[in-house]
């Protein structure tokens, strides 16, 4: 079994091109071989030649003809899945091996909530880019864990941050989670509320206050009603329910509104947080990334960045002053 073995490795090893693999894709996806010939600008015969060497070496049909065109078999299904790691690998090689040489070649694909949009990440982009001035960053929405998954496991994201309340299941068992810092829910008002210059805050004298609230789905939500609900006491009145950062900075920053929301936030932009209290519950920001992914160069110094920041922030007394 071992030299056989053996002997199929040292025949991929020889016969294996990661073009034909590439050839292989783009055929599937024009529909046939003249199509994938011309936008590969290469003779339909060069084209036939690739596809049979896999056919050749795998010992297995991979492509079905018709009058239609033609269609992937099972066999041709199951490479292009793994081939989606194989050029992903190879392109995080090339990037790698140009950031190591030229920093200025380096790119990194993040993923975050608003939340964390708003407060903790553009303080570790900042002592990123102090040390790596020309890497370039690109930084997108992504709202929630279940929005995390796909953009991470499709590979259009190097990492994210999510806010994980609670144990990932067995559906994420492909992800490498680290916690940085937990984020406790607080109770916040603007810094000219007649609320800020309490010393001593009851729930209770907060029900008939205009709130904002987060929607029903959220954990802000769900800290909100359980602490009421302890205290034998009704929802307080709901004017506005968003999560938008722009109006709430509106409303509560400049305002008689009050909202419950991460403590990072409040730190971050000078909200006055009220001495209320509500249930303690973890709920940390974490990075995700892909446990069969490799790092690259730029995305483990970006990491290294955000522990730090993560650091100072778990560490960091609350004064309700902006940092």
């Amino acid at each position: 079994m071992a030299s056989i073995k053996m002997e199929w490795e040292t025949r991929l090893g020889r016969r294996f091109r990661v073009r034909d693999l590439h050839i292989l894709s783009m055929v599937i996806k024009a529909g046939g071989m003249a199509k994938a010939a011309r936008q590969l600008g290469m003779s339909q015969p060069s084209v036939s030649a690739a596809i049979a060497n896999l056919e050749s070496m795998l010992g297995v049909r991979l492509l079905d003809r018709d009058t239609r065109g033609i269609e992937p078999t099972i066999y041709a299904e199951a490479m292009l899945k793994r081939g989606v790691a194989i050029f992903d690998e190879l392109k995080q090689t090339v990037n790698d091996v140009q950031f190591l040489a030229d920093p200025a070649k380096g790119e990194l694909k993040i993923g975050c909530p608003d939340t964390s949009a708003a407060t903790v990440v553009p303080q570790m982009i900042e002592r990123f880019s102090e040390k790596y001035p020309l890497a370039v960053l690109y930084v997108d929405t992504v709202p929630t864990f279940s929005d995390a998954l796909p953009v991470l496991r499709n590979r259009e994201y190097d990492l994210v941050f999510a806010r994980l309340y609670q144990p990932l299941t067995s559906v994420a068992d492909d992800l490498n989670v680290e916690r940085l810092f937990d984020d406790p829910v607080v109770v916040v008002a603007g810094k000219h509320s007649p609320w800020a210059r309490r010393r001593k805050v009851d729930l209770a004298d907060l029900v008939d206050e205009p709130w904002i609230m987060a929607g029903t789905h959220t954990w802000i939500y769900a800290r909100v009603a359980e602490a009421f609900r302890e205290r034998g006491l009704g929802m307080p009145k709901t004017r506005l329910v968003t999560l938008s950062w722009p109006l709430i900075d509106h409303f509560v920053f400049n305002g008689r509104h009050i909202m419950a929301y991460p403590k990072s936030v409040a730190v971050r932009h000078s909200l006055k947080v009220l001495p209320v209290n509500l249930p303690i519950r973890p709920w940390p920001l974490s990075i995700l990334t892909l446990k069969n992914r490799t790092l690259s160069p730029v995305a483990e110094r970006f990491i290294e960045c955000a522990r730090e920041v993560a650091k100072s922030m778990a560490d960091r007394p609350h004064t309700g002053k902006k940092p």
